[in-house]
């Protein structure tokens, strides 16, 4: 299955428990996190979300004083086996299509797992991974 999806990318400081008040924000309002993922910087963290309400949860951010982006991107859900990755990734590159970045985890016994990419054309993206 490939959909496509808005992330959200917002700016929190780099400290013990921005995170976790980000991440308290979404539970109360009743939020769903299906995916993220942190990357740091000295004095900021970037967090991309992407989350079960997402206009919701801008209001939400903006309102917490955040500065929040929002962007298209894949939900792709794939076999958790080897080889799943090269497929898409080769797919994608014989398609001229590249992956400025992507994300995903599993369960190690996990049958089925969620791969988040970002890409200049998320709507080709999907069609070529829909072929």
């Amino acid at each position: 299955m490939v959909q496509l999806a808005s992330q959200l990318a917002l700016f929190i400081e780099n400290k013990p428990g921005a995170l976790a008040r980000v991440c308290d924000a979404m539970s109360e309002a009743g939020i769903n996190i299906h995916a993220f993922s942190t990357g740091d910087t000295v004095d900021y963290c970037v967090v991309r979300m992407v989350l079960s309400d997402p206009q919701r949860a801008i209001k939400l951010i903006e309102a917490h004083g955040c500065i929040v982006v929002e962007t298209e991107v894949l939900l792709v859900e794939g076999d958790n086996k080897p080889g799943s990755m090269a497929r898409i990734a080769h797919k994608l590159a014989d398609a001229d299509v590249n992956i400025d970045y992507a994300y995903c985890a599993t369960a190690p016994e996990a049958k089925r797992g969620l791969l988040v990419i970002r890409t200049a054309d998320p709507k080709k993206a999907m069609k070529v991974l829909n072929t």
